[in-house]
Protein backbone atom coordinates (compact mmCIF):
# COMPACT_ATOMS: atom_id res chain seq x y z
CA UNK A 1 0.00 0.00 0.00
CA UNK A 2 1.17 3.53 -0.74
CA UNK A 3 1.00 4.95 2.76
CA UNK A 4 2.76 8.25 2.10
CA UNK A 5 0.45 9.42 -0.72
CA UNK A 6 -2.51 8.37 1.43
CA UNK A 7 -1.30 10.57 4.30
CA UNK A 8 -0.67 13.43 1.86
CA UNK A 9 -4.21 13.17 0.49
CA UNK A 10 -5.61 13.09 4.03
CA UNK A 11 -3.64 16.22 4.91
CA UNK A 12 -5.05 18.04 1.90
CA UNK A 13 -8.59 16.85 2.68
CA UNK A 14 -8.13 17.99 6.28
CA UNK A 15 -7.10 21.44 5.03
CA UNK A 16 -10.13 21.58 2.75
CA UNK A 17 -12.42 20.65 5.64
CA UNK A 18 -10.89 23.46 7.67
CA UNK A 19 -11.74 25.76 4.74
CA UNK A 20 -15.35 24.58 4.81
CA UNK A 21 -15.43 25.33 8.53
CA UNK A 22 -14.23 28.87 7.76
CA UNK A 23 -17.13 29.29 5.33
CA UNK A 24 -19.59 28.07 7.93
CA UNK A 25 -18.10 30.36 10.58
CA UNK A 26 -18.31 33.27 8.13
CA UNK A 27 -22.06 32.66 7.81
CA UNK A 28 -22.62 31.95 11.50
CA UNK A 29 -20.84 35.07 12.72
CA UNK A 30 -21.86 37.39 9.85
CA UNK A 31 -18.36 38.10 8.55
CA UNK A 32 -18.88 38.97 4.90
CA UNK A 33 -16.12 38.36 2.36
CA UNK A 34 -13.51 39.67 1.86
CA UNK A 35 -13.32 40.61 5.57
CA UNK A 36 -11.20 38.36 7.75
CA UNK A 37 -11.84 40.12 11.03
CA UNK A 38 -14.73 41.45 13.03
CA UNK A 39 -15.66 38.47 15.17
CA UNK A 40 -13.24 36.70 17.47
CA UNK A 41 -14.84 33.28 17.00
CA UNK A 42 -14.64 33.58 13.22
CA UNK A 43 -11.04 34.76 13.45
CA UNK A 44 -10.09 31.66 15.45
CA UNK A 45 -11.49 29.33 12.80
CA UNK A 46 -9.84 31.38 10.05
CA UNK A 47 -6.46 31.36 11.84
CA UNK A 48 -6.60 27.56 12.15
CA UNK A 49 -7.03 27.27 8.38
CA UNK A 50 -4.26 29.78 7.65
CA UNK A 51 -1.86 28.18 10.13
CA UNK A 52 -2.60 24.80 8.57
CA UNK A 53 -1.74 26.20 5.16
CA UNK A 54 1.52 27.56 6.58
CA UNK A 55 2.34 24.15 8.03
CA UNK A 56 1.43 22.26 4.82
CA UNK A 57 4.07 24.20 2.89
CA UNK A 58 6.77 22.48 4.97
CA UNK A 59 5.01 19.22 5.81
CA UNK A 60 4.13 17.92 2.35
CA UNK A 61 7.60 18.31 0.78
CA UNK A 62 9.21 16.89 3.93
CA UNK A 63 6.84 13.91 3.81
CA UNK A 64 7.68 13.06 0.20
CA UNK A 65 11.40 13.76 0.55
CA UNK A 66 11.68 11.50 3.58
CA UNK A 67 9.80 8.74 1.75
CA UNK A 68 12.54 8.73 -0.90
CA UNK A 69 15.05 7.50 1.71
CA UNK A 70 13.11 5.75 4.47
CA UNK A 71 10.39 3.06 4.66
CA UNK A 72 6.91 4.33 3.82
CA UNK A 73 5.24 2.98 6.98
CA UNK A 74 7.66 4.92 9.20
CA UNK A 75 7.32 8.13 7.20
CA UNK A 76 3.54 7.76 7.08
CA UNK A 77 3.43 7.23 10.85
CA UNK A 78 5.06 10.63 11.32
CA UNK A 79 2.43 12.00 8.96
CA UNK A 80 -0.37 10.52 11.03
CA UNK A 81 1.04 12.29 14.09
CA UNK A 82 0.92 15.53 12.06
CA UNK A 83 -2.74 14.90 11.14
CA UNK A 84 -3.72 14.22 14.75
CA UNK A 85 -1.77 17.28 15.84
CA UNK A 86 -3.62 19.48 13.37
CA UNK A 87 -6.99 18.29 14.64
CA UNK A 88 -5.95 18.80 18.26
CA UNK A 89 -4.67 22.25 17.31
CA UNK A 90 -7.98 23.10 15.62
CA UNK A 91 -10.09 22.02 18.56
CA UNK A 92 -7.91 23.79 21.11
CA UNK A 93 -7.51 27.01 19.14
CA UNK A 94 -11.23 27.36 18.49
CA UNK A 95 -12.02 26.72 22.18
CA UNK A 96 -9.20 28.80 23.68
CA UNK A 97 -6.12 29.82 21.65
CA UNK A 98 -3.94 29.67 24.78
CA UNK A 99 -4.43 25.88 24.87
CA UNK A 100 -3.12 25.15 21.35
CA UNK A 101 0.43 24.19 22.36
CA UNK A 102 0.09 20.39 22.30
CA UNK A 103 -1.55 20.39 18.87
CA UNK A 104 1.08 22.75 17.53
CA UNK A 105 3.88 20.62 18.96
CA UNK A 106 2.39 17.49 17.38
CA UNK A 107 2.37 19.36 14.08
CA UNK A 108 5.86 20.83 13.99
CA UNK A 109 7.76 17.91 15.55
CA UNK A 110 6.81 15.40 12.83
CA UNK A 111 7.68 17.98 10.18
CA UNK A 112 11.11 18.56 11.74
CA UNK A 113 11.67 14.81 12.06
CA UNK A 114 10.78 14.33 8.40
CA UNK A 115 13.08 17.19 7.35
CA UNK A 116 15.98 15.79 9.37
CA UNK A 117 15.28 12.30 8.00
CA UNK A 118 15.34 13.77 4.48
CA UNK A 119 18.64 15.53 5.11
CA UNK A 120 20.25 12.44 6.64
CA UNK A 121 18.96 10.27 3.80
CA UNK A 122 20.26 12.68 1.17
CA UNK A 123 23.67 12.90 2.86
CA UNK A 124 23.91 9.13 3.24
CA UNK A 125 23.00 8.73 -0.42
CA UNK A 126 25.53 11.36 -1.50
CA UNK A 127 28.38 9.75 0.40
CA UNK A 128 27.51 6.13 -0.32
Amino acid sequence: MDYVPLVAVLAIIQFMIFGILVGRAREKYGVKAPAISGNEHFERVFRVQMNTLEQLVCFLPALFLASAYWPQPSVAAAGVVYLVGRELYRRAYVADPATRSMGFLLTVLPTFVLLIASLVGALMSAFA
